[in-house]
């Protein structure tokens, strides 16, 4: 009895802790983007809103933080686009080299990223590129795209056919069946595959390390600052993104319930 009243409550116990665990890097990032910081800002100093009202004191971040938000849009609107046609490709039609393919495409996910990051940087080397935002932008690309392809391509997997079918029984042209059909069934897939795609960009470290040159994102911006203590400035950034990430979870969710029940009254 005493058993297994203790493996009832094991369970409870150990998601609370992990929870709190994973929280706490979190806490610590929100409490400390109001602390009123001088040079570091390693130890409490005391509380001040003059970090969230006045974020771009510190010399760099806002440039930084627009540099990851220009990077991860321009990736993630490219490997969208071109993941979503391979996804297409690879369900949809049979040729020549579609296995070699499917092997390339997942290539860049089993490749670590220290790897991939010092390879692209050789390549713009003996290319005589010089490095920058179009060099991350195109490494970023690189790597986004497999995550693209893999999660399209199981939307793309569990379409019925049937529907498309009976567009084209309609009279209606490849473009018409694709734009009205394929493409709005598509979307919940391709919408998942651009957040990831923008969310691995805008958090990558180890690639844009290697292909940055002078350019700073905000990551890399985080990883030089930390040696002092990160900014609170930065903290404000920080809490501002995990904010609007949780509203938009939490937007979502509520719209996505309040369709259900619409539907379910309506039946």
């Amino acid at each position: 009895m005493k058993g297994s009243i203790f493996g009832r409550a094991l369970l409870p116990i150990y998601t609370i802790l992990a929870l709190v665990f994973l929280l706490i890097p979190i806490v610590y990032t929100m409490v400390f983007s109001f602390n009123d910081s001088y040079k570091t800002n390693i130890t409490w100093q005391g509380f001040t809103l003059r970090n969230w009202t006045n974020v771009c004191d510190a010399q760099g971040l806002c440039e930084a933080f627009g540099n990851s938000i220009i990077i991860g849009v321009v990736a993630t609107l490219i490997a969208t686009a071109i993941g979503t046609a391979l996804a297409i490709a690879l369900v949809r039609y049979k040729f020549r080299g579609r296995s070699l393919v499917s092997l390339l495409i997942f290539i860049p996910m089993a490749t670590p990223e220290v790897v991939l990051g010092a390879g692209l940087a050789a390549q713009f080397f003996a290319l005589g590129t010089a490095k920058g935002m179009l060099t991350v932008i195109l490494a970023h690309t690189l790597f986004c795209l497999s995550f693209v392809v893999v999660t399209v391509k199981a939307r793309v997997a569990s379409l019925d056919a049937s529907i498309e079918e009976a567009g084209r029984d309609l009279y209606a042209s490849p473009s018409q069946v694709f734009w009205r059909i394929t493409f709005p069934l598509l979307m919940p897939g391709i919408a998942a595959a651009a957040l990831l795609s923008f969310a691995l960009s805008f958090d990558d470290f180890i690639i844009t390390y290697f292909n940055s040159g002078s350019m700073q994102t905000f990551p890399t911006f985080i990883y030089i600052s930390a040696v002092r203590g990160v900014p609170a400035e930065a903290n404000v950034i920080a809490s501002a993104v995990f904010l609007l990430a949780i509203i938009g979870v939490t937007v979502s969710q509520v719209v996505s319930s309040a369709r259900k029940r619409r539907l379910k009254a309506r039946a």
